[in-house]
């Protein structure tokens, strides 16, 4: 017995590591989620070892400097306040990564609850939240976060918070969909008649089946929260000076686009890099996961 016991657990682990495998190999087919892998990566890492990787003092401020062009010692420049603009670039890649986890975060802890429970169980509860969803909906993202932002007061922490908020309805309208294709599949029967509960049913057998979705939506919600952030940045309600944020970085730079372009073009290639990042790599996911695809 001691020694099938570990046999048992291989046979377990074997078909996960089978199917990770088969979504590898089927997502290193897609050359555009490799490259978007790869500007992914590059952030990532620029987000990680900033302090490293960082050429100069990011808040180091030298007037006298203001607005230079791209040099041998500053490559893509200095702003206004003659800072070094690859070195805020670089640590402006901490705060949108972090920026991008708390509000996926946030709409993923709240929004696949509810939609799950709205899709089980239906009802008055489903009617509600359905309706309530649909008064969410019908407002722009963006002015939705502004108006959240208005409520929570400006500042880093609130507009994660906020774009997190907005993303809820996305993801419990999403997960509602799929509960609701699936509470009726026999597996879901099987377990209800050997006396499963209602809870262990949602989480054990009908959410995990929502895994590949929540995790396309969630790759490219990144996407949609780093833009919004951006957004907000430019708005003057997100991060406030000095923290090195690309989209205040944006604001702050706007003035002096005709004569100083380089200090508001590098920040938005930063910006639309990043967000072509998350989609091609979002893309690539859906189609690895996709089982109509790999046939």
């Amino acid at each position: 017995m001691a020694a099938a016991e570990p046999l048992a657990r291989a046979a377990a682990v074997r078909p996960t590591r089978s199917r990770a495998r088969m979504v590898w190999s089927q997502f290193r087919r897609n050359r555009a989620g490799l490259v978007g892998l790869v500007i992914l990566s590059l952030f990532l890492l620029a987000g990680l070892f900033a302090p490293y990787l960082a050429p100069h003092d990011p808040y180091e401020i030298a007037l006298e400097a203001g607005l230079k062009k791209p040099s041998a010692q500053f490559w893509l420049g200095q702003d206004e306040l003659g800072r070094d603009l690859l070195s805020r670039i670089i640590y402006g890649a901490r705060l949108s990564l972090v920026i991008g986890i708390i509000a996926v975060a946030i709409g993923v802890g709240f929004g696949v609850p509810l939609g799950a429970l709205s899709g089980y169980f239906g009802g008055w509860f489903d009617l509600l939240l359905q309706r309530f969803i649909d008064i969410m909906l019908a407002f722009p993202g963006i002015l939705l976060a502004i108006v959240l932002v208005a409520i929570l007061g400006v500042g880093l922490v609130q507009v994660m918070v906020a774009v997190g908020i907005v993303s809820i309805p996305t993801y419990a309208r999403l997960v509602r969909g799929q509960v609701l294709a699936m509470r009726g599949q026999e597996f879901v029967e099987a377990a209800r008649a050997l006396g499963a509960t209602s809870s262990r049913i949602i989480w054990r057998h009908v959410l995990p089946n929502t895994l590949a979705v929540i995790i396309v939506q969630s790759t490219l919600q990144f996407a949609s929260a780093i833009l919004s952030a951006a957004a907000l940045g430019f708005l003057g309600l997100g991060a406030q000076p000095p923290a090195a944020e690309w989209g205040s970085m944006l604001s702050n730079a706007r003035q002096y686009i005709r004569l100083a372009p380089h200090s508001v073009t590098f920040p938005g290639i930063a910006i639309m890099l990043t967000v072509l990042g998350f989609n091609l790599v979002g893309d690539a996911i859906r189609d690895a996961l996709d089982p109509r695809i790999r046939i």
